[in-house]
């Protein structure tokens, strides 16, 4: 500070006294269009299945998923991002089902688009749901994640998404090279309206677990880790060079995950490079503020509003959180 601040002159809690005066000089905000809902998706009809460790949250059949996306339409959430749950014979050591055009994501999209067109949907562009070992891309004969390999197929996989309509697509595998690729793939097919979300932080966290369990990806993977292609928790000059590739390959935003414990990757990132950056409240994070609240250790709705808040302040444009309905519907008053 350049100027003078000595009590009694100035007296900060002056600006705090009324309500009125904490809104007059609030320097952050949230609102529903801060938000991504993320959705597991069934391949049925109706019904949905209720996740254990994330209460709340359930896998969705399609007549479930077109009530949650008409309720994202009602409360100004914008974006609703799809996780596909795929049947376990589905699932090879390949993945070949994420290329299928007739597969569960490719017609989830087709159909979230038809009925709602004025909803922006986000796909996954990642193999751990299709895989048999829960990996994010092949493997070789030692059991090691094979790169480039892998990036051809995701690229097929995006293409697969992009033509059935789909506005997002977000890459979260973090194999290198792979956000270049498919952006050469959509400019050669001209599916240039066709925007990447590129997960340019993830981190190799302990705080995905409810989230495998969603997907059903966790029993595949067993004891293994994704420590050769998620990040290492203790680096944070390596999460700007990651960004700094994403965005010159083409990335229209780039994405830190998980949230809340890597405010200070997200801070970075937007001081940085001042593009469309975003955070992703990981299951754990909100499966720990739903067990706290139901232990009646923590006011529910006032942690996650407060915990949503937080993103912005660390320089987030938006949130993908699994509390985006609720949050929205506490915004709406």
């Amino acid at each position: 500070m350049t100027f003078s601040q000595h009590f009694p002159h100035h007296r900060p809690r002056r600006l705090r006294k009324d309500e009125f005066s904490r809104r007059l000089v609030r320097e952050h905000t949230l609102t529903s269009a801060d938000l991504i809902y993320p959705v597991f998706v069934l391949d049925q009809d109706d019904g949905s299945q209720a996740v254990s460790s994330m209460p709340g949250v359930s896998r969705l059949g399609r007549g479930p998923l077109f009530a949650a996306a008409e309720r994202c339409v009602e409360l100004g959430v914008p974006v609703l991002a799809l996780f596909p749950v795929i049947d376990s014979s589905l699932k090879t050591p390949d993945g070949r089902e994420a290329l299928n055009p007739e597969g569960l994501v490719p017609r989830t999209v087709r159909e979230l688009k038809k009925r709602f067109p004025e909803l922006g949907v986000m796909t996954d562009v990642a193999l751990d749901p299709f895989t048999s070992h829960g990996q994010d891309g092949l493997l070789d004969d030692t059991g090691y994640i094979l790169n480039d390999e892998t990036v051809a197929v995701l690229t097929r996989q995006a293409l697969v998404q992009a033509e059935a309509g789909v506005d997002i697509v977000a890459p979260s595998d973090m194999m290198d090279g792979r956000i270049g690729a498919i952006r050469n793939a959509f400019e050669s097919q001209g599916l240039i309206y066709t925007r990447i979300m590129a997960y340019s932080a993830k981190y190799a966290s302990a705080f995905y677990g409810p989230f495998r369990d969603a997907v059903g990806s966790a029993a595949n993977l067993g004891k293994s880790n994704k420590k050769v292609y998620q990040m290492d928790p203790a680096n944070t000059d390596e999460a700007l060079r990651e960004v700094a590739m994403d965005i010159a390959e083409g990335a229209d935003m780039v994405m830190v995950k998980p949230g809340m414990p890597y405010l200070d990757i997200v801070r970075r990132v937007k001081d940085e490079f001042r593009v469309p950056t975003f955070a992703y409240q990981v299951s754990g994070e909100y499966a720990m503020i739903k067990a706290a609240a139901q232990n009646g250790w923590l006011d529910h709705d006032a942690t996650m509003m407060e915990a949503l808040l937080a993103f912005k302040r660390a320089g987030a444009d938006g949130v993908l959180t699994y509390f985006a309905l609720d949050a929205a519907e506490k915004l709406r008053g």
